[in-house]
């Protein structure tokens, strides 16, 4: 659970200020979007892919998967991002996820929870 939290933290530091300023996200809209993304890469990306695979592979999954969580959402509860804007923020999310694999990854792998 501690871990689940330091990504919903950590995911957040990038995703909430970028959805305001960019695509001019209302700032509940965006923490909403960042805690969906951050739960289910968690649960796909930290808990299934890490465990079976490496950091690598693990985060260029969580690359696609935020990537098409933006796309898919993108009418949703955010503004439209053009394509720059899209991966500028994949990529953040993508530095982040590599770091927080390669710190906590070790724990991810073992932990119940």
């Amino acid at each position: 659970m501690r871990l689940l939290l330091m990504k919903l933290m950590i995911n957040g530091l990038i995703t909430v200020p970028f959805l305001v300023i960019f695509a001019g996200t209302s700032f509940s809209g965006a923490v909403v979007t960042s805690m969906l993304l951050s739960v289910i890469a968690y649960v796909v990306g930290d808990r299934f892919i890490l465990k079976v695979t490496n950091n690598v592979v693990a985060t260029v999954a969580d690359l696609g998967l935020a990537f098409v969580f933006f796309v898919l959402v993108s009418g949703v509860t955010m503004g439209e991002l053009s394509l720059v804007e899209l991966l500028t923020l994949v990529a953040g999310i993508g530095v982040l996820e590599y770091y927080f694999h390669r710190t906590f990854g070790a724990n991810l792998v073992t932990s119940a929870a």
